[in-house]
């Protein structure tokens, strides 16, 4: 008994023991700064501490923290309203290259229209590689300005964006939640996004017309029905990508692997059988309540 005793006081020790060697924090990465964690300007004290708990800035050795604000907005987005409330804040640490971006909305219940593709394919096409970034919110918000605090991070950090960039990147996520307003789904918006957007890398489009071309060929492949506005939208969106001073042949490897994401994370949906015996229950429960009203 006592010889048990003791191997469980040992598995114990060393439980406590060996994590502590292999989760050591590596310390500041000096060839990248401090992490930099970009608080909404109209956080109150309380909402402000709030956020700071869900993007664990206590957990980090050392972090950088400012402030986003209306004037942050007009600076990157050329119809902002200087004026407009920011709320949804986020934390931005910068990667090696290769590594890629890694989006989480750690208060998904409070970002309501953004989802992390869509913020994803926004900041590639800002020009934006290589970091993994944290969203949230204290409350309920779209979460269109953590966008503008990332931009403002970056240019903390030394790294100029350029404005036409950012501009065009805030259209695409205005373009993508309004498109999610009209009945097309989050991921299948990310999914069509992604798609024109590889195409027009590969096929480099010279004109307005080939661009349109190649948004009716994804929209017939993703058989995705838009209305003549949201497709005019979409066409408007993409020639002003295809005018950007982009690398396009290092952007192709960066929208294959936010492609592959995409694919996986709808995958997944139509694979979870717990989702499908959900649908199936809710429709159940309907055709329910109608017989009841019957008998």
């Amino acid at each position: 008994m006592r010889k048990i005793i003791t191997v469980i006081a040992l598995l114990f020790t060393l439980s406590i023991v060996l994590p502590s060697y292999s989760s050591a924090n590596v310390g500041i990465n000096e060839k990248f700064g401090l992490p930099i964690v970009v608080y909404g300007g109209n956080l109150s004290a309380d909402e402000k501490a709030s956020v700071a708990e869900s993007l664990d800035v206590a957990g980090e050795v050392d972090v950088e923290e400012i402030e986003v604000t209306g004037q942050d907005l007009i600076k990157y987005i050329k119809d902002g309203d200087s004026r407009a409330n920011m709320y949804s804040s986020a934390k931005i640490t910068r990667k090696d290259e290769g590594a890629g971006l890694v989006i989480e909305i750690v208060t998904p219940v409070n970002i309501t229209q953004v989802t992390t593709e869509m913020y994803a394919n926004a900041m590639l096409t800002a020009g934006i590689e290589n970091a993994t970034v944290e969203v949230a919110a204290p409350k309920a918000v779209t979460g269109h300005s953590a966008l503008v605090g990332i931009y403002k991070a970056y240019e903390v950090n030394g790294e100029a964006l350029d404005p036409e960039r950012t501009d065009v990147a805030n259209d695409e996520l205005t373009v993508a939640t309004e498109l999610v307003d009209g009945g097309v789904g989050d991921d299948e918006v990310s999914e069509l996004l992604t798609e024109i957007k590889k195409q027009i890398a590969e096929k480099k489009p010279a004109s307005r017309d080939e661009v349109e071309q190649i948004v009716e060929e994804q929209l017939d492949k993703l058989q995705i029905e838009l209305s003549p506005e949201d497709r005019q939208l979409l066409v408007d969106l993409m020639d002003r990508i295809r005018q950007l001073d982009i690398d396009f042949s290092k952007w192709s490897t960066q929208l294959e692997d936010l492609s592959k994401t995409i694919e996986d994370k709808i995958t997944t949906i139509v694979n979870d059988e717990g989702f499908w015996a959900s649908v199936k229950k809710f429709f159940k429960n309907i055709a329910d309540t109608v017989s009841g009203w019957f008998n």
